[in-house]
């Protein structure tokens, strides 16, 4: 066990290991888990698996279990956390009365109530998004490839075109994973369609939004503020010397890496440490079914498998 994420520098110290249970931030491409001989199992402690070579997994018929919905009510309450320290200037509030200023010049917000939210996605975080939505009193808009037709009315939304819901919203919050067909789903193009003045919430995947589309729609006032749990680049920007070793070997996209870097200094972006799963309760639950993949997995009984296994004998652990 180790608190560091797997690297390329580190692997080999684990290259004997059966199971292995990463966190997002580890090296899971394939020349990573090339080291590893006898690998059955990865056990993401995560929802999304996106940071794992799956294709490279289902070759050698190593199973990737997840977590599956583990923190679907933190991560909507994080995006009204967001929303609100966006809506009521709370950021900027606390800052300047710690400096003992009690003036209010410049923190009027705006109520949320009767506001027009978009909600991108309409799995499990973004339902959970719906239902507290639907407590402040806003109208809900939501698209997905996928509609669930029957919960619009039991759940007081309705779904519509994607470019409508961009069109409308007053805050627009992504909830979709990071896959080929997400990867820059908000960009110049979008930015275009949307009402100026628009809030966009994400704390789903860095990827989903296009940074530099961004950059440009908050420089030109076309989106008021934003609230990101997440980054493109993230893993990367936390440490200025791995940032500077990643540009020299050419591993990141330099554009981006820079693109972040100046969202995290405008006063109108509030950025979190990709966080907002990290509460007692949902942490517990994602060990909790951890361990009970690994042990399942062990039973010769898998589950939440999202990549399976094509051996006969790739259940069984040496």
């Amino acid at each position: 066990m180790t608190e560091n994420p797997l690297t390329a520098e580190n692997v080999d110290t684990y290259a004997d290991a059966d199971i292995i249970s990463p966190f997002i931030y580890s090296d899971l491409s394939t020349s990573t888990l090339d080291h590893f001989m006898y690998l059955k199992m990865i056990a993401t402690r995560s929802t999304g698996y996106d940071h794992i070579a799956t294709d490279y997994c289902r070759s050698r018929g190593i199973i990737i279990a997840n977590v599956p919905e583990y923190a679907s009510s933190t991560v909507a309450e994080h995006v009204f956390g967001l929303l609100l320290t966006i809506s009521h200037n709370i950021a900027h509030a606390v800052e300047r009365t710690g400096r003992g200023d009690f003036s209010l010049q410049g923190l009027q917000g705006f109520d949320l109530r009767g506001k027009t939210i978009g909600v991108v996605g309409t799995g499990a975080i973004g339902l959970q998004v719906i239902g507290i939505a639907k407590g402040f009193g806003m109208d809900i808009m939501a698209y997905d490839v996928k509609p669930k037709r029957d919960l619009e009315s039991r759940l007081g939304f309705r779904y519509v075109p994607m470019e409508a819901l961009l069109s409308s919203s007053d805050i627009i919050t992504l909830h979709v994973p990071a896959i080929r067909a997400t990867e820059n789903l908000i960009s110049y193009e979008q930015f275009d369609v949307m009402k100026t003045g628009v809030v966009i919430i994400n704390t789903a995947r860095g990827s989903i939004i296009d940074t530099n589309a961004l950059l440009k729609a908050l420089a030109e006032g076309k989106v008021a503020a934003a609230g990101l749990d997440v980054l493109p680049e993230e893993p990367v920007i936390q440490d200025e010397a791995e940032l500077l070793r990643m540009v020299y070997q050419k591993k990141n996209n330099l554009q981006t890496l820079l693109a972040d870097h100046l969202l995290l200094r405008l006063r109108n972006v509030y950025i979190t440490p990709h966080s907002a799963f990290y509460t007692r309760e949902a942490v517990q639950r994602l060990l909790d079914t951890t361990v009970d993949n690994i042990e399942s997995f062990a039973q010769g009984n898998p589950r939440n498998v999202v990549v399976g296994a094509e051996r006969e004998d790739a259940a069984q652990v040496s």
